[in-house]
């Protein structure tokens, strides 16, 4: 049927009201997928010798992979940060949360979901959230209009008198229990499938948080046993085909040049864990310490016709900055009411821009752990990798600093080679510090500073 210049007024109203806009003159999607513990060293892209991550390698290509892209050590403070665009310290939730504890993301904080929702957006949190499991905490009340997954990580059984069971959820009900581990990745990809093909016309917020590769290890029949990485490969390998299917399936639907798709992970590997972790590739430590293994991650992106292909940014970015990047990229405005500390990626993303961060604060619990400023981080306290962990934290003296440039894996101290670049970067922690607000939390969370001694 052909629409006349005189018809075309009231035909665009009827799209308007049907609730569909032409692609072009819509928001961006976002797809937002989140490993659990991948190390930077377990993509293909990124430097794996026996893990094979043909997607990600291909949607690295066809877009752009970031090289100093920072998490926090562990994973509560870590989704926290994303979800916030705040430094964990912020929002209170300073450590992993535990089926036991009373407490999450406070209500009060304004989550990205809760933005999007506001302009529009379909919103969806598929996978593990981890970030408080009371009513008041859970995905519906921080924006999501659907959720599909483990509120804890995967081995958060509790034993009595403190048992917890993990269950598998939709909404606010458990649906599964004991939950089938080994098919939970395709059955996540299954349900973002099915989000996409129901909102493909209108713009939707995807937040896919696998639960895998976080140990105990679990994977489908399909794939166990074919990685040269052992069983931590095959989980990964799973993974990468099912982000796969998900990248087929917008095309599928004509929607890749309207989705920004975005692939990281919450924090380092549990390298600890032996053949059951991962790999943090060229730098020291893992998972649960500031080293930069513990918290320098994975991060591809793709958006044809907007990010170049091929393209590597070296710059620091953070977790933190894809609140502010989604709200830019959707036409919004930031919150005036509170500190936004991460910053937009839009402008590198369209060209525009370059300039990433060029200072870091490494947090780990209540206290900065360390700072970067360009090439050079400072360690102020440092916690090292035992058997079955990371050790407590411990005060450096003297202070550690290292060239990220010319030393990745922090080997060398060059503290006494430069006494003023000491002074300046302690001084740039402290004076950060000196500027948060702690908010007001119950007392097992309630952050003490200051923080700098």
């Amino acid at each position: 049927m052909r629409i006349s210049r005189r018809q075309l007024p009231s035909a665009l109203a009827g799209i308007l009201a049907a609730g569909r806009l032409p692609a072009r003159s819509r928001p961006p999607n976002f797809l937002l997928i989140v490993a659990d513990d991948l190390g930077y060293g377990d993509l293909g892209v990124y430097g794996s010798p026996v893990i094979r991550t043909p997607h990600l390698d291909a949607m690295a290509a066809g877009g752009a992979r970031f090289t100093s892209f920072y998490a926090t050590p562990v994973c509560s403070p870590s989704r926290a940060a994303l979800l916030t665009g705040r430094y964990p310290i912020r929002t209170g939730v300073i450590r992993v949360l535990h089926p036991g504890d009373r407490f999450g993301l406070p209500e009060t904080e304004l989550s990205v979901a809760t933005v999007l929702r506001r302009l529009g957006y379909a919103t969806a949190c598929i996978g593990k959230w981890h970030l408080g499991g009371g009513e008041p905490y859970r995905p519906l009340r921080h924006g999501f209009d659907y959720y599909y997954g483990l509120l804890w990580s995967n081995d958060m059984n509790l034993r009595p008198p403190d048992f917890h069971r993990l269950r598998l959820w939709r909404n606010n009900e458990p649906i599964e229990w004991p939950v089938e581990q080994q098919t939970l990745t395709r059955r996540y990809t299954d349900e973002a499938i099915r989000f996409i093909e129901k909102n493909h016309d209108r713009p939707f917020f995807l937040y896919l948080a696998h639960t895998m590769p976080h140990v105990p290890l679990h994977v489908s029949a399909d794939f166990r046993g074919r990685s040269k990485g052992g069983l931590y490969g095959d989980v990964v390998e799973e993974m990468d085909f099912h982000t796969g299917r998900l990248l087929r399936g917008l095309s599928r639907l004509g929607l890749e040049e309207e989705t920004l798709v975005l692939f990281t992970s919450d924090n380092g590997p549990a390298i600890g864990k032996g053949s059951r972790g991962g790999s943090a590739g060229p730098f020291r430590g893992g998972k649960g310490t500031t080293w930069e293994g513990g918290v320098r991650v994975p991060l591809v992106a793709r958006w044809p016709g907007r990010i170049r292909p091929g393209t590597v940014y070296t710059g620091i970015a953070t977790v933190m900055d894809i609140f502010p990047t989604l709200i830019e990229l959707a036409g919004g405005e930031l919150p005036g009411d509170r500190v936004i500390d991460g910053r937009s990626l839009a402008p590198a993303f369209e060209g525009r821009s370059a300039t990433l961060h060029s200072e870091y604060f490494y947090y780990h619990g209540e206290r900065i752990h360390a700072v970067r400023s360009g090439d050079w981080k400072l360690h102020l306290y440092r916690r090292e990798l035992k058997l079955f962990g990371p050790g407590p934290p411990k005060r450096c003296d003297p202070p550690e600093l290292y060239n990220l440039a010319e030393d990745p894996g922090e080997r060398v101290n060059l503290w006494c080679d430069h006494p003023q670049l000491v002074t300046r970067l302690a001084e740039l922690a402290a004076e950060f510090e000196r500027r948060i607000t702690p908010p007001k939390l119950p007392g097992p969370f309630r952050p003490r500073l200051p923080l700098i001694r």
